[in-house]
């Protein structure tokens, strides 16, 4: 009798792109970080820059979709 050893849903290299996926996700995130000011009162302008309003959104949106299509896209054996 033959043992599978197959554990996981997807193969390795799915799993390997959806990890790569997240990652992406949590830069963009990282991204979206800072611009604060130290001060409540005060406005810091900085919070609307180019790196926050669209780079960051676009880079999460990739590895969304990344990780999306890593999960669909799995060949029949």
């Amino acid at each position: 009798m033959e043992e599978n050893r197959d554990f996981f849903a997807l193969p390795k290299k799915n799993l390997i792109w959806v990890i790569v996926g997240f990652l992406v996700m949590v830069a963009g995130y990282l991204l979206l970080c800072g611009g604060g000011s130290g001060d409540p009162s005060q406005f810091s302008p900085e919070i609307f820059s180019f790196r926050r309003l669209v780079l960051a959104p676009i880079i999460i949106i990739a590895g969304a979709v990344g990780t999306t299509v890593a999960i669909i896209k799995v060949k029949k054996q």
